[in-house]
């Protein structure tokens, strides 16, 4: 029985996949646009000699270009999800790469496995959707979370800088040079969309529509509010910057209290797998007599539906907003 194998074979070539789009990524960006690196890249841009003009163009195209193609089929999947990630790659590369992994998949089965044909090309398919979408929600994560974490200190920044005088919008630019990134060069563009006539209030708004934080949200209203009926902005960022820090810290406690029954739904779908794969190598010939009875199949996409339908109701029981 190859079972065991051809699931290895699978799962190694997953992974195969997410490398492969990493590498290229960072072959074709370079590693200044990795979050790891933490380099506020508007501002390496602009130290390399490149206008502020055409550093405002090529990161509003890169930010607003997945959402404009959300008509193309499949790439709707990704399309929220690449442009919270901020994926430099353009919508078409990232069709490129699906279909380039695909194939890189289908070679793959094809030398480790024995599936047929149609099956090998379904899997390839779903190996290189999903594997581009994996890596892309990978992104989308890491950048929000750090968004979340800096934006308290940016906000704090700002009420220093409005303190000593300093007009909003210079505040802005002052955050855009001290904070890294990610934050650090999306308020970068706020600044310099501002130094070309935008209204700031009207910027903030739409950065936080296109990233879909609520801090950022309660940013831009703030601002507004201000804008229209005046008042003490520094004292206002004040409060805010404590609320946000007060619900940053609630989160982060709703998710240890929740920790434990994520992970519980996580093992119980996980468990019978793993119970699976020890069977089968420890006796691979333990389901040979099964293998052929009408209802085994069917059996074990129910089996699959159940596991999955478990890790979903244990992730809406637990996502508790806040």
């Amino acid at each position: 029985m190859q079972l065991p194998v051809e699931a290895l074979i699978y799962v190694v070539i997953f992974v195969g996949v997410l490398l492969l789009v990493e590498g290229i990524y960072l072959v074709a960006f370079g590693k200044s646009i990795s979050l790891n690196s933490r380099v506020n890249r508007r501002l390496d841009m602009l130290e390399k000699g490149v206008g502020r003009e055409q550093v405002l163009e090529q990161l509003r195209k890169e930010m607003q270009q997945h959402m404009k193609s959300q008509s193309i089929p499949l790439y709707s999947l990704l399309a929220d999800k690449a442009q919270k990630a901020a994926i430099a790659f353009s919508p078409r590369q990232l069709i490129m790469i699906m279909m380039l992994v695909s194939g890189f998949a289908y070679v793959g089965l094809s030398i480790g496995t024995g599936t047929e044909v149609v099956l090998r090309i379904a899997l390839s398919i779903a190996i290189g959707v999903g594997g581009v979408y994996a890596w892309v929600n990978n992104k989308a994560k890491k950048r929000m979370g750090l968004m979340e974490e800096q934006l308290p200190d940016a906000v704090e920044l700002m009420v220093r800088s409005l303190r000593v005088g300093n007009p909003f919008v210079s505040t802005i630019q002052i955050v855009a040079n001290e904070v890294q990134d990610p934050l650090g060069t999306e308020f970068g563009v706020i600044a310099d969309e501002c130094a070309y006539g935008r209204d700031v209030g009207e910027a903030l708004k739409d950065m936080a529509e296109r990233l879909g934080m609520q801090d950022l949200r309660f940013l831009s209203v703030a601002v507004g509010i201000q804008q229209q009926a005046g008042g003490n902005l520094a004292e206002i960022l004040a409060g805010l910057a404590q609320v946000i820090r007060a619900r940053f810290r609630l989160f982060r406690r709703v998710n240890a209290i929740t920790a434990e029954a994520k992970w519980s739904g996580k093992f119980l779908s996980g468990f019978p797998l793993a119970c699976l794969l020890f069977i089968l190598v420890k006796s691979p010939n333990y389901y040979d007599e099964v293998l052929d009875h009408p209802w085994f199949i069917p059996m074990c996409f129910f089996v699959g539906i159940m596991l999955t339908l478990n890790l979903i109701v244990m992730r809406i029981l637990t996502n508790i907003k806040v």
